[in-house]
Parts: C-alpha cells; sequence; structure tokens
C-alpha cells in the first residue's frame, strides 16, 4: 500500500493475487481484501464529479492488437521549472506502451514522432514496415499533421487518424493513460529537475507494462495480458 497509495481495492487485490501466485498460494478473495481496507481506512474516494464538455461517440477501443495505436503527449513540470514533454504511444488493444520519446525545454517535434512511428513498427512487427495497414491516432499537433510526417506514416503503412477540433475525447485511451501515468508516478516521486525525471521515466514506463493492473484487461498488466493472448507452447 505504501508503495501503490493511488491504488483502489480492486489494483490491490491483482497485486496480491500476482505476489501471491510466485509463492505457489492461494488467491485472495477481493472481497476481503475490500474489508480490510475499508476498516483501515484504506479505501479511495469514490469520484463523482461529471465531466464536462461535449460528449464523442467514437470507439477507440478494438478487438485486438495493432490495429489502432494511439499517440499523444504529456507534460511534466519539475521543482526546478524545467518542463519535460513526453510522446508515448498506446495499442488500443492490450494498452502497452510501445514506444515514447523525451524532451527537454523544447515541443515535440515532427522528426521524433516520425522516429516513435519508426521504433513502434520495429518494436511490434521486427521490420521497417508494418505487414498490414495499423491506425495510427493522434490529436491535430502539428508535429502529426505535417506533411512530412503523414507521408513517412504511408511508408511506414501507418493510416494517420485525427481526433475532430475540440474533442480530444476522440483519443480517450491516451488521454486515460496521461492521467494514470501523472497520479500513478509522477505525483508520488520527486521531480526535482529534468535530469532526475529523465532518469526515471524508463522505470515508469516498465512498471507500468509489466504491473500495472487494468479493468479492461481483467485486472492484469499489458505483458501480462500480451503474454496470455500467446498460442501455447507444444511440448515434444
Amino acid at each position: 500500500m505504501d508503495t501503490r497509495p493511488t491504488y483502489g481495492d480492486r489494483r490491490i487485490t491483482a497485486q496480491l493475487r500476482r505476489e501471491l501466485a510466485k509463492e505457489d498460494k492461494p488467491r485472495v478473495n477481493h472481497k476481503r481484501v475490500y474489508r480490510i481496507m475499508k476498516h483501515n481506512g484504506l479505501l479511495l474516494a469514490r469520484h463523482s464529479a461529471q465531466r464536462p464538455g461535449r460528449l464523442h461517440d467514437g470507439k477507440v477501443i478494438v478487438m485486438r492488437s495493432n490495429l489502432r495505436w494511439c499517440s499523444d503527449v504529456l507534460e511534466l513540470l519539475c521543482w526546478s521549472g524545467e518542463t519535460v514533454r513526453i510522446a508515448f504511444v498506446i495499442d488500443a488493444h492490450d494498452r502497452e506502451i510501445i514506444a515514447w520519446r523525451a524532451v527537454v525545454g523544447m515541443g515535440i517535434s515532427g522528426s521524433q514522432v516520425r522516429d516513435l512511428m519508426l521504433e513502434t513498427v520495429e518494436k511490434r512487427f521486427g521490420t521497417l514496415r508494418a505487414p498490414m495497414p495499423v491506425e495510427w491516432l493522434s490529436d491535430n499537433g502539428s508535429p502529426y499533421t505535417a506533411k512530412d510526417t503523414r507521408d513517412f506514416a504511408t511508408q511506414l503503412n501507418l493510416v494517420p487518424c485525427f481526433t475532430p477540433v475540440a474533442s480530444p475525447e476522440s483519443n480517450g485511451l491516451a488521454e486515460a493513460f496521461v492521467r494514470t501515468f501523472k497520479r500513478d508516478y509522477a505525483r508520488l516521486n520527486p521531480l526535482p529537475d529534468a535530469g532526475t525525471v529523465l532518469g526515471q521515466l524508463g522505470g515508469w514506463f516498465d512498471d507500468y507494462n509489466h504491473n500495472h493492473p487494468h479493468s479492461g484487461l481483467g485486472m492484469r498488466s499489458p505483458s501480462e495480458f500480451i503474454r496470455a493472448q500467446l498460442p501455447a507452447k507444444v511440448s515434444g
């Protein structure tokens, strides 16, 4: 609990089950965890505020991996006043952060977005071009809408898609990740300067991919979910 103070009862249950499974012990009951946390005043306050703004009916989630990748940029303000901007790409099915780029004191450039695109394709397919078209969903920021970026995406067999103006909900998966990343990582760690933040980012992204439970993934982390989708090995 001390290391995951932003986790509610469901995510704490998932973490406990993961640790118990490593020791080959029985699964813990979620209701028991809830009762213990409630008795000790450890439950999170329920969020009841309604989100203002117009609704968007577009569906971001897809039925399998590598159909749609969502990209966005998040900002972290250091205590020194420096700003770290991070461009990332997340799979709309398995929620893995496939690749990311960080810069200090400047905006993400079109060149960096193109590097992000290439790295994502290489990590997912081991090639320089996706074997089938993959949607690349982002907002209308100039690094994404630049002609060079759109042309490069086409060369990689990516299909650039953009959210409607004034409708960030259209890329809700990326927006949700930004909230999670700031709540569960940035706010719980020291941010004295840009150098310190840059040194921590890799560990934060690894922890998110390998340990962070998602309700949409059956309270598994992205890595656990991806492994569960792989064909079972046949022993010889």
